[in-house]
């Protein structure tokens, strides 16, 4: 059964594998987390365990990049298996306000449209409250239908379509 767990560096083979298939997919452009994964990660076990834990680190202000803030990232597997990434953004700046929202997240193309998506969102929304997060702003891009369809069936109420995202409230209490 999927569950979320912190990053670890034992789903390496897995989390490699998936960062192949994003790389691959001619559907939807590579997401970012892709593109921040640091090279070396890509190649030396020690260094994989390095970008683990600078992703773990960031959950603190301590650990936050420049240009970053504090989130928590989480991935969801099954057994060994990486099915994708969810980040719980602590806070918003005004950028993340127009085009990334309090929670961003990515399934493996090789487990798409089996409902991860939303299973993820709908398990991430009590770490958001948590967090002291009332309402989750999450957002996706126009063209993704299927987004749109997560967010929407965990309760997200859409607040504006602006040029390049779909933009919702999503109530991380249970109504």
């Amino acid at each position: 059964m999927a569950r979320f767990v912190d990053p670890d560096s034992g789903f390496r083979t897995s989390f490699l594998a998936a960062i192949a298939e994003f790389r691959a997919d001619p559907d939807y452009p590579v997401p970012w987390f892709v593109q921040d994964v640091d090279a070396a990660a890509l190649v030396e076990p020690a260094a994989f365990e390095a970008y683990v834990g600078r992703v773990l680190g960031e959950r603190t202000p301590a650990g936050v990049r420049e240009g970053f803030v504090p989130m928590t990232t989480l991935w969801w597997v099954d057994g060994d298996r990486f099915l994708g990434r969810l980040a719980v953004r602590h806070r918003l700046t005004p950028a993340l306000s127009e085009l990334g929202g309090h929670i961003g997240y990515d399934v493996r193309p090789a487990a798409r449209r089996r409902g991860h998506a939303t299973a993820m969102l709908r398990a991430a929304l009590p770490i958001a409250r948590a967090l002291g997060i009332g309402e989750a702003l999450v957002m996706c891009d126009l063209s993704n239908v299927a987004s749109r369809r997560v967010i929407e069936a965990n309760g997200g109420r859409l607040i504006d379509v602006t040029e390049r995202k779909r933009r919702y409230r999503v109530p991380t209490a249970p109504s």
